[in-house]
C-alpha cells in the first residue's frame, strides 16, 4: 500500500486536508454540543470513534436529547447510514484485501468516497480515498474530544448557542442534496409528515415517520412534453 501514496498530487493532498481540517472544526462543534445537551463526556468521544458517521451520530443525540427513545435514535442512525451500501458499491476496488479490507470499510464515509469517485486512475483514487479516510478517522475523534473539553469547562454552554447547532447541522447536511429537484419532493413530504404529526407522537417518532416521503422519491418522474410527443 505504501507505494500508492506517491501517486498523490499537490492540489489531492491539500484537497484531502482541507476535508480533514473541516470534518475536525465540525467535530469541535458535534462534541460541545452533546455536552450541552447534558451527554457525559465520555459517549461523544467513544461514539466518534467506533461509529465515525457525523450525521448518524447527531441525529441519535439529537432525538435522545430531545426526550426520543434510545432505540428510535439507533433506528433513525441506521436508516441514516444506510446510504453507505451504494457508497461501498460505487468503489470497491479501494478497499483492499484481508484486514485492510475491514479497515477500509470502517473509514468510510461521505469525503473518502468523493476522493474515490472523483476523475483519475484507479492508483489514485486508491490513495486519495485511504488519505481522507484515515485523515477523517483521526481528525472527527480529536474534534469532539476538544469539543467535549470545551463543553466541560464552559459553566453554561447554552450562552454560546449551542442549542441551534443540532438543527442547523443537519439542514446543513441535506441542503446539498436539494439541488436536485427530484429530492425536494420527498424531502417536502416527509418534513410535512413529521411536522404534522409532531404534536401528538413522542419525540424521536417524527423523524421516521418522515421516512414516508421517500414513497414519493420511488415514483417514476413525470415524461416531458418531448417524450410524449416521441
Amino acid at each position: 500500500m505504501r507505494s500508492i501514496w506517491r501517486t498523490l498530487d499537490r492540489a489531492t493532498v491539500a484537497a484531502v486536508v482541507a476535508a480533514c481540517c473541516a470534518v475536525g472544526l465540525f467535530g469541535v462543534s458535534y462534541g460541545a454540543s452533546t455536552i450541552a445537551a447534558g451527554f457525559p463526556m465520555w459517549m461523544p468521544i467513544v461514539m466518534a470513534v467506533t461509529v465515525l458517521a457525523g450525521g448518524s451520530e447527531l441525529l441519535f443525540f439529537g432525538i435522545v436529547a430531545a426526550g426520543g427513545s434510545p432505540l428510535a435514535a439507533v433506528v433513525a442512525g441506521l436508516l441514516l447510514n444506510a446510504r453507505h451500501l451504494p457508497y461501498g458499491l460505487s468503489a470497491p476496488e479501494v478497499f483492499g484485501h484481508g484486514w485492510r479490507r475491514v479497515l477500509g470499510i470502517h473509514v468510510l464515509n461521505d469525503e473518502s468516497v468523493a476522493f474515490a469517485t472523483a476523475p483519475g486512475d484507479q492508483e489514485r483514487k486508491r490513495a486519495a480515498y485511504w488519505a481522507c479516510g484515515i485523515g477523517v478517522a483521526l481528525c472527527w475523534p480529536l474534534g469532539a474530544t476538544l469539543g467535549a473539553a470545551l463543553g466541560s469547562l464552559v459553566p453554561d454552554t447554552s450562552v454560546l448557542g449551542l442549542d441551534a447547532v443540532f438543527p442547523v447541522i443537519l439542514l446543513a447536511l441535506i441542503l446539498p442534496a436539494l439541488r436536485d429537484r427530484a429530492t425536494v419532493r420527498p424531502v417536502l413530504v416527509g418534513a410535512g409528515l413529521a411536522v404534522s404529526v409532531a404534536p401528538f407522537v413522542p419525540a424521536g417518532l417524527p423523524v421516521l415517520i418522515a421516512l414516508g416521503g421517500l414513497a414519493f422519491a420511488l415514483r417514476p418522474p413525470t415524461p416531458t412534453a418531448e417524450q410524449v410527443a416521441t
